[in-house]
């Protein structure tokens, strides 16, 4: 099932993620309140926080193929496949890492990003656009000395690559196979799971962490974000920064190749590290086994059937191997007996290692979750959110699926140290989102809820309106089973659906620099790195970069060019900021308006700097961050 496949390749090296983390305070979103000091690496005083200067990009570097199997098994080296490296775009800037909002910030997206694959001169063989898509299920991943807040977390992405365009594969007989099952679809899946990130800034590999990952066939009628397989479901513990699961292994999903008689599992997010980035820990020998409730001939009745194992240790064992993680992406296939397979599908699966090591499906096997989880509407827009429900791995059909709103993971900022200050609550006011209570599944499993948005007005809006603020409000929508009987075990608490509403914006006419100017301002206040090409609060600059930035904030949301980078800048406001761009007027016709540069809106309130944090805890140039966002969820506010 998509990368879940005989036929899939594994690639491993580093990402860098730039983003910009002027934006992370809400404070900051206030332009009659902001500071230099907010664009400056965060010291002693809440500022920039720690990556100030950051452009959003995202690469992948220094990526190679680690390796690639076909149904026949592992490619050997006479397949030039396993000399290629798999890239970022070579002929565009790169891809963008963006929130969704500074009070939703645990579902950052890649847009625009390009996929290739290359021959060791660089020869591009294949290259496909990424389909834009959040991180799922991130968690404290390593759990050593040094493992705390984003250095220790890790996530994973899953998307499709479109668009493809094929090179001359003919000397790799693995790349004819995968672009002959790219055919039908004309896309590839493609998972990689991310750790490790660097937040040193005086290290050359600031910014960047780890990176593996693994590309495969994508199916005709599969989710582009979701593995249809079984889904195995941990518990939260109470401790952590992100999720720490009871029993030592994170969410996991698993695929069974019935003709292939094999099962596949995806560990490549799901085990713990010590270090950072390092090798995985020793969890001991991961059983595979099926639950079997019923008395059988051959099993007592409440018996674990062996589904195979995966060794820790020894040649190619998970925690013994240094080349493990890099060479598999933490995907592992289980041959079955014929026996095993009947049991694998009609069973629970658990997996279980040393200790308290464990995590298994729900008893009843069920599962849903939303393919797309992450929606930026306009009032009056309507969005079609496809969620999918499975019961051990098949399509769960004419079940009735509940959408309750739910805040409880958005982030909210307090009136604490150290932010600068407080925003109004999130998910409010009530009756922007407008859907149906629930809606039932066909028989592919799948169901589609239409949300409409309406106006939530400016309820971000710094000093009750009359100055700029931080545009609409974020809402969070979680799908699961109407009947309660249904829900059999722990919750994923990642598996909801997040939406920012823009606030309602009538396009003035005419448009006048001072109707955009505060528009612009913001941006030049929370995105400093502009200041290297322009001074985006001040009119003659603007006016004199006219044609780029018409150009720019006219190019496609996927576009790696498009402005701002962020994607949080309604399309009403967008096409005022065009038309504006082609007359660029300073005030009503006749009625010249005052030319207010950045600096001098930046130094209204630059007589005093905020104090000293004195709540302690990690180092200050590490705040700001998603370990902080999610300190401030709502969920934990409420324990």
């Amino acid at each position: 099932m998509s990368y879940l496949n005989a036929l899939r390749l594994h690639f491993a090296g580093q990402f860098q993620a730039n983003v910009s983390t002027v934006n992370n305070d809400p404070g900051h979103f206030d332009n009659a309140a902001f500071r230099p000091s907010y664009q400056q690496m965060q010291a002693a005083l809440p500022n920039g926080w720690f990556n100030p200067q950051g452009d959003a990009s995202f690469r992948l570097l220094g990526c190679k193929v680690t390796s690639a199997w076909t149904p026949s098994g592992g490619v050997t080296s006479s397949d030039p496949v396993l000399g290629y490296i798999v890239a970022d775009a070579d002929g565009q800037v790169p891809g963008k890492m963006v929130d969704l909002d500074p009070e939703q910030q645990l579902v950052s997206e890649i847009w625009g990003l390009q996929v290739r694959i290359a021959d060791a001169n660089g020869v591009t063989l294949l290259s496909g656009a990424y389909l834009a898509a959040a991180f799922i299920d991130i968690w404290d991943r390593a759990t050593g000395a040094g493992g705390g807040g984003d250095i220790g977390a890790g996530a994973a992405y899953q998307s499709v690559l479109t668009d493809l365009v094929w090179g001359d594969v003919s000397a790799s007989p693995f790349l004819t196979a995968l672009q002959a099952a790219s055919a039908a679809t004309g896309q590839l899946s493609i998972k990689f799971n991310v750790d490790g990130l660097s937040m040193d800034f005086t290290s050359p590999n600031f910014m960047c962490g780890r990176v593996a990952g693994t590309i495969g066939p994508y199916l005709a009628g599969e989710p582009q974000h979701l593995v249809l397989g079984r889904q195995f479901m941990a518990t939260a513990s109470p401790k952590g920064n992100f999720f720490t699961p009871v029993g030592g292994l994170n969410f996991l999903p698993a695929w069974i190749d019935v003709p292939g008689g094999q099962i596949y599992l995806d560990l490549g997010n799901a085990l713990s590290t010590n270090a950072p980035g390092g090798a995985p820990n020793d969890q001991g020998d991961l059983a595979l086994g099926a639950y079997d409730p019923i008395l059988s001939p051959t099993n007592p009745a409440g018996s674990v059937i062996p589904l195979g194992t995966i060794a820790s240790s020894g040649g190619g064992g998970y925690a013994s191997d240094p080349d493990w993680y890099a060479r598999t992406a933490g995907v592992v296939a289980l041959a079955l007996a014929p026996e095993q397979l009947a049991a694998a599908q009609a069973f629970t699966l658990s997996l279980t290692g040393a200790g308290t090591t464990s995590i298994s499906e729900w008893p009843n096997g069920v599962f849903v979750r939303a393919d797309t989880f992450v929606y930026r509407m306009s009032p009056g827009d309507q969005a079609q959110v496809t969620v999918y429900a499975t019961q051990r791995g098949q399509p769960l059909s004419g079940v009735s699926i509940g959408f309750p709103l739910d805040s409880g993971q958005l982030q909210p900022t307090p009136n604490l140290p150290p932010y600068v200050m407080a925003s109004p609550p999130v998910a409010t006011p009530d009756g922007v989102l407008v859907f149906d209570a629930t809606t039932s599944t066909g028989p592919d499993g799948s169901a589609v809820l239409t949300v409409t948005a309406g106006d939530p007005g400016k309820p971000r809006w710094f000093n009750n309106g009359a100055d700029y603020g931080i545009d609409g409000q974020v809402y969070g929508v979680r799908p699961g089973f109407a009947d309660t009987a249904l829900t059999d075990g722990p919750i994923n608490q990642w598996n909801f659906v997040s939406f920012l509403v823009w606030s309602g914006y009538a396009i003035p006419n005419p448009v006048t620099w001072t109707d955009v100017q505060p528009i612009f301002q913001q941006y030049a206040n929370l995105y400093p790195v502009m200041l290297r090409f322009l001074n985006l609060g001040d009119y003659e600059s603007v006016k004199a970069h006219a044609g780029l930035l018409t150009l720019a904030f006219s190019l496609d949301i996927c576009d790696p060019n498009t402005m701002p980078v962020t994607r949080d800048l309604s399309p009403a406001k967008r096409q005022a900021i065009l038309t504006w761009l082609q007359n660029p007027l300073y005030g009503e016709v006749g009625q010249p308006a005052a030319r207010t540069s950045a600096a001098s809106v930046a130094s209204v309130a630059a007589v005093a700097d905020s104090p000293p944090d004195p709540a302690g805890g990690p180092p200050v140039a590490m705040r700001g961050g998603k370990a902080a966002a999610a300190a401030r969820r709502l969920v934990l506010q409420a324990r």
